[in-house]
């Protein structure tokens, strides 16, 4: 048997010192994440993180950098996930358009409200991210090479 990680997309946001999260519910009952999802077949990695924010928080989202490639093994649910994150800025919010199932809310967070949420959020994930964003980590996003 071949083992494969779940790949997911996110996107890591900020304006004015604050940080676009979602509070989403799950199993675990209300956490907060970056906007991000499971990369579905046929699209493009760059497609992908586009769609998920727009889903997930009804902004356009342009991605300009990739942040970094992550892997984390969660036991709750004993997956891996491979996420592929990027910064990027949120245009044209559509303050109408219906969530995803489950998304209670998009919101603007300070950094240190997100520390103050780190028992909330729905991976380690979530605060690394935000910590490599801060640290000056960026990538070209010709490193992506995507093929019909």
């Amino acid at each position: 048997m071949i083992w494969k990680p779940n790949v997911t997309v996110a996107a890591v946001i900020s304006k004015d010192d604050r940080y676009l999260l979602v509070e989403e519910q799950t199993i675990n009952g209300l956490l907060f994440n970056q906007p991000a999802g499971h990369l579905e077949p046929n699209e493009s990695i760059l497609q992908g993180v586009i769609r998920e924010t727009l889903e997930e928080t009804g902004y356009t989202f342009t991605p300009q950098w990739l942040l970094g490639i992550y892997r984390w093994h969660s036991p709750v649910n004993d997956t891996t996930y491979l996420r592929f994150t990027f910064l990027g800025t949120a245009i044209c919010h559509d303050h109408n358009r219906k969530l995803d199932k489950g998304i209670v809310r998009a919101a603007w967070f300070h950094t240190n409200e997100i520390y103050e949420l780190a028992h909330r959020h729905r991976s380690p994930m979530v605060i690394k991210c935000i910590e490599d964003h801060l640290a000056g980590k960026r990538y070209p996003l010709e490193l992506l090479t995507y093929y019909d």
